[in-house]
């Protein structure tokens, strides 16, 4: 029997109206499952297509979003000529939070899904239908960005027996409008995560995902930078730091905004944590104008002098 390289998978599409986020999360026993899955775009919508799925779905279902479609016509009117439709298994969310899915009868059990406002759950050939009665539950209770919300809930799929014949690869894609103005990116996609091969994938997209977190929160902390608006900047990596702990550059990064506020105690406390944690830090503290209020404090040129 020749290899049918059908995207079984289990996936989470969500919207959250109020932070302009949508996105999208999956897991699957598939090599590179992020490459043809999860679909978002700011202000329009997200989408998953899976099973027998084709990709092209995706886009398409994003443009007819964008042209005032709802996701059940979007879902429809890309189904309609389609002879395969009942192979296919699509969830659909808008970015106002209208939601819709399709499973195909022909999709292999377990398959189904469960759809909410602003969320749609999906899967086929899932060890039992928990795998997405708990992602439901899981992305409904916890708190935090779209991001981490899709990724508890790939998490609870998985602790329900996920994907009947095991994991291979996991994604998370999330798009914010308006955060393109908020990084040089340019771009409103806030949130790309990919683990194309590994034996355990949602495990390693979690410690990517923080790693992500932190990073986001450096490249928020910029923009306010480049304005001058360096009390904000302290504000967001003070919180970031709260969250996710002791990070060398975040750590060294928010001495820089404190130093620039004039906050000059914590800034030095934070420089130091910073060397501790990565001492090749200590080349840029002398040529760093953002820490020249320093350059008089005698700890400091300690610090510099090593």
């Amino acid at each position: 029997m020749r290899f049918d390289p059908t995207k079984a998978t289990f996936s989470i599409v969500a919207a959250d109206p109020e932070t302009g986020e949508v996105g999208c999360a999956v897991q699957s026993k598939y090599f590179a499952v992020g490459n043809v899955v999860p679909w978002a775009r700011s202000g329009v919508g997200a989408v998953a297509t899976q099973a027998a799925g084709v990709a092209a779905f995706g886009p398409r279902i994003l443009e007819l979003l964008e042209s005032g479609s709802l996701p059940t016509d979007a879902i429809e009117e890309t189904l309609r000529d389609d002879p395969q439709r009942e192979t296919r298994q699509l969830g659909v969310v808008s970015a106002e939070g209208s939601s819709a899915a399709h499973t195909g009868s022909d999709c292999l059990a377990w398959a189904g899904h469960r759809t909410g406002p602003g969320y749609t759950v999906q899967g086929n050939i899932l060890a039992a239908e928990a795998v997405v009665v708990g992602m439901e539950s899981a992305f409904l209770e916890t708190s935090g960005a779209l991001e981490e919300r899709l990724v508890a809930a790939l998490e609870a799929g998985q602790a329900a027996g996920g994907d009947a014949r095991g994991q291979q690869s996991a994604a998370v894609l999330v798009e914010r409008h308006g955060a393109a103005a908020e990084t040089r990116e340019g771009l409103d996609r806030s949130c790309d995560l990919r683990v194309d091969d590994h034996p355990e994938p949602i495990a390693e997209l979690r410690r990517l995902l923080g790693i992500h977190l932190v990073w986001d929160a450096l490249r928020r902390a910029s923009s306010r930078h480049a304005a001058g608006r360096y009390g904000e900047g302290v504000a967001l990596l003070t919180a970031a730091h709260a969250r996710h702990g002791d990070d060398a550059t975040l750590l060294y990064d928010l001495a820089c905004f404190e130093c620039l506020d004039g906050r000059l105690g914590a800034a030095l406390a934070h420089v130091r944590r910073a060397l501790e944690l990565e001492p090749g830090f200590r080349a840029a503290l002398a040529a760093d104008p953002d820490l020249v209020a320093l350059a008089g404090n005698q700890e400091f040129r300690a610090l510099v002098a090593g």
